[in-house]
């Protein structure tokens, strides 16, 4: 399988080289731009596998960038992992609303922005086929279609295997029920927000069945969140 390109576009020097090694250790094909011009250009020579790209950028930022490529039909399913400084949910979710697939927040270790990264070109079908998916003690197995918890088998109907494949995918971000409308029902879908909560409930009694129902946690305001961490 040919390698994996990603641009890198990040101001800082440091991290810029530090995202360019660990990159390349973990055998991706790298190019590395400090600015939102560059990238650009860089597009005009190689449509990347997946973009990685800080928020605040001299010049245009990576944001705005973000959400110009989106809406460019040439561009538009390229991946984004944004990166950025910003901890507050109203940014992160800013971030996912412009068309970024993710974001990682510094400081980050190299562990945790590798599992973003597959995670992301997994959705997008560039890195591989299927495969095993585990977050606190959840797995799904997207070969077999199979999820189990401490070696039992969880039967889930279609949508709750869809509801928690996706919650597994994009773990630690908090999610309107609009947006979870959007990504596991599909954005042609005539179904009720309220529907949401209902799987949500429905899922998170199977997890209960295995103590694991605190894992699908209710923001206020905001929707839910997939996460080990309280």
């Amino acid at each position: 399988m040919s390698a994996i390109n990603v641009l890198v576009v990040e101001d800082e020097d440091a991290i810029r080289e530090m995202l360019g090694m660990v990159l390349e250790q973990a055998e991706f094909a790298v190019q590395a731009v400090a600015d939102t011009h560059q990238a650009q250009s860089a597009l005009n020579d190689l449509i990347p596998d997946l973009i990685l790209l800080d928020w605040m950028l001299p010049g245009l930022s990576g944001v705005e960038w973000a959400r110009r490529l989106k809406k460019d039909k040439h561009y538009g399913e390229i991946p984004i992992i944004m990166i950025t400084a910003r901890g507050e949910e109203e940014d992160k979710i800013r971030g996912l609303d412009v068309g970024a697939d993710d974001y990682v927040t510094k400081p980050f270790s190299p562990r945790e922005l590798m599992a973003r990264i597959k995670a992301v070109l997994r959705r997008s079908s560039k890195y591989g086929k299927g495969g095993r998916i585990e977050i606190g003690g959840i797995v799904l197995d997207t070969d077999e279609h199979r999820v189990s918890i401490a070696d039992s088998h969880v039967v889930l109907s279609p949508t709750e295997y869809r509801l928690l494949e996706f919650f597994l995918t994009h773990p630690d971000k908090v999610y309107s029920r609009g947006q979870l409308l959007d990504q596991v029902w599909g954005r042609s879908s005539f179904i009720e927000e309220r529907t949401v909560d209902v799987h949500i409930r429905r899922l998170r009694k199977i997890l209960a069945e295995h103590d694991r129902e605190e894992i699908i946690q209710t923001v206020r305001g905001f929707g839910y969140r997939f996460s080990e961490s309280l």
